[in-house]
């Protein structure tokens, strides 16, 4: 990355320096959730992610035991409240939301 302009006048560096910042804060892992501890059955869990609005993203931060998870988003129609996650055994874990 380039690094922030100097010298220049004001409204220069303000239209700079947001070229180069906005991308950056509009990543959306920035704006995360941690839910935790969130407890899976071996099966289909459904999960009130609290984000109040379209879930982007999700990744396990921490897990107590073996288990493949994925999820079912493409076939969820409240994305805007639930991630529906499959787990192959039961567990524990810390989950981020985005």
């Amino acid at each position: 990355m380039a690094s922030l302009p100097k010298g220049l006048d004001l409204p220069l560096m303000q239209t700079k320096w947001a070229a180069q910042l906005n991308p950056l804060l509009s990543n959306p892992s920035l704006a995360s959730i941690i839910l935790s501890p969130v407890v899976l059955i071996n099966g289909t869990n459904t999960i009130n992610h609290t984000l109040g609005r379209k879930l982007t993203g999700w990744r396990i931060v921490g897990i107590n035991a073996a288990a493949t998870i994925y999820d079912q988003q493409a076939t969820n129609s409240m994305t805007d409240l639930t991630l529906i996650l499959v787990s192959n055994a039961a567990a524990t874990i810390s989950l981020e939301v985005f």
